[in-house]
């Protein structure tokens, strides 16, 4: 059995894991768009394009971490090595020169996104594949992996809820006022945002290390499973027979794309739909409720669903699934009304992240009970693909979803303020913006997500056959065959 300071250490790993992916998937397409002033298009191009180059760079890292073998195991070498790099790239990623050219920065954005991506795979990967190979299936699992995404949420929850908060104070407070020649390349409070975003990457980043450092010291490897290492050709073939490990990866896309085109755009709603001078005020206290709520939803909302009100693990996702789409017509709702003070949004927003909360811990049970059905099915235990599969979806899915905001960020041309600006005057961004881009934002924020969701839940009801009874029958045939 698992000890206290094994799943301390695993969880405060996921706080730190989920802070660096929460800050690339929340603020690269802000913070290149609407700070350095890159093309929305170009972004949504580079976005994308990085996660097709995952479509190949993933399964292989999948591949390389099952062939690994080293006196301290196969997946903690690779977290370290992960992190120590992901960590320096995140920075350079938010420290972008501003003296470069726009076609300069377009490119500086496509080598650093493209670059960390990669490394964080790296490290992502060994991550989640440690779960099944030194858990068991059942209630153990389901613990480790609660307890897992709990910590995750918090540390996204804590990058939801800080950064536009500490963003503009570090920028005031080392950067200071703009000169004449950093004013006019950027306008308003632009400049501080700028300065804020590379000091909190850089306290991020240092954060992450020193997680991981903890997590590599305290966790020993204590997989049991003597598999043998596959060729790439037989990882592939044994992926693509596991039909639930793929039902389960599409469902990841689909939950994922629907959250993260809310998240792409809820700050551009805040900016330029809600307005006022204190915009990130509202929009912090909007992520610091539903970041609170989506760790709720992981540590109380599923433990209550499954434990005490004795749902299947199938039954929650399906009542998850109807909380978001109900929290994304309410958000539509009170938008097209009229509601312009931040308190009733609450409420959609916290339908929305509890959803998200209690999906997070839902989807990677289901992923790692497919690992005992290939297991059962194919003979092989392919903990290191599966999960490669994971990140990689997770990653698509973010592409995607930027891809789709940035499109709309272009059409809708929400970015209408002066550039002679100066850094201390108090601006409200919705002052020019028109009726039709509002309505325009907000429809692509909720009617969008609740279509990718439909979808979704069509293809997991047709396809997804591993109920709780049937992971129970899968388990005890695997132990009858082991002890065979």
């Amino acid at each position: 059995m698992l000890g206290l300071k094994e799943k301390a250490s695993y969880g405060l790993g996921a706080v730190g894991k989920d802070m660096v992916y929460m800050l690339s998937a929340s603020y690269i397409l802000y913070y290149f768009q609407d700070i350095m002033g890159v093309s929305a298009v170009a972004m949504g191009i580079i976005l994308l394009a990085a996660r097709i180059f995952d479509a190949f760079n993933d399964p292989i890292m999948g591949v390389i971490v099952a062939k690994t073998k080293t006196r301290w195991g196969k997946f903690r070498p690779w977290l370290l090595i992960g992190t120590l790099t992901n960590a320096v790239v995140l920075f350079l990623m938010f420290s972008a020169p501003p003296c470069i050219d726009a076609k300069g920065l377009v490119a500086y954005a496509a080598v650093t996104y493209i670059v960390w991506g990669i490394t964080y795979t790296m490290m992502d990967i060994p991550y989640w594949s440690m779960i099944p190979a030194f858990t068991n299936g059942g209630k153990e699992r389901e613990g480790l992996t609660t307890l897992a995404r709990s910590c995750a949420g918090v540390g996204a929850a804590i990058i939801s809820i800080a950064t536009m908060i500490i963003v503009p104070l570090l920028g005031k407070m080392i950067g200071g006022n703009a000169t004449a020649e950093q004013a006019s390349r950027f306008p308003g409070s632009q400049w501080h945002e700028f300065i804020g975003f590379k000091y909190f990457t850089l306290g991020v980043a240092v954060l992450f290390v020193i997680f991981t450092l903890i997590l590599c010291i305290a966790i020993k490897e204590k997989s049991t499973v003597d598999m043998k290492t596959p060729s790439m050709g037989e990882m592939f073939r044994a992926l693509l027979r596991n039909d639930q490990a793929m039902t389960v990866v599409i469902t990841i896309v689909v939950i994922n794309v629907a959250l993260y085109i809310t998240s792409n755009l809820v700050i551009y709603f805040f900016k330029y739909d809600l307005g006022g001078t204190n915009w990130n005020d509202g929009y912090a206290l909007f992520n610091m409720v539903g970041g609170g709520t989506q760790i709720l939803a992981m540590m109380l909302l599923y433990p209550l669903l499954r434990s005490g009100l004795k749902l299947s693990n199938t039954k929650i996702f399906y009542v998850s699934v109807g909380m978001s789409i109900i929290g994304y017509i309410a958000l539509l709702a009170m938008a097209s009304i009229g509601v312009n003070s931040v308190v009733p949004f609450l409420i959609p927003g916290v339908l929305v992240m509890a959803s998200a909360g209690v999906n997070n811990v839902i989807i990677t049970v289901f992923l790692a009970n497919t690992v005992d059905y290939g297991d059962l099915k194919n003979k092989r235990r392919d903990e290191s693909v599966i999960f490669s599969m994971q990140t990689f979806v997770v990653k698509l899915a973010s592409g995607i979803s930027a891809f789709i905001a940035s499109i709309a960020l272009s059409v809708l041309n929400l970015k209408n303020v002066a550039d002679d600006v100066p850094d201390y005057v108090k601006i409200d961004f919705s002052e020019g913006v028109d009726a039709a881009s509002k309505m325009g934002l907000r429809m692509v924020m909720t009617l969008v997500p609740i279509l990718v969701l439909i979808v979704g839940v069509i293809i997991f009801r047709s396809k997804f056959i591993l109920t709780d009874s049937k992971v129970e029958e899968i388990s005890a045939e695997l132990k009858a065959r082991n002890e065979n």
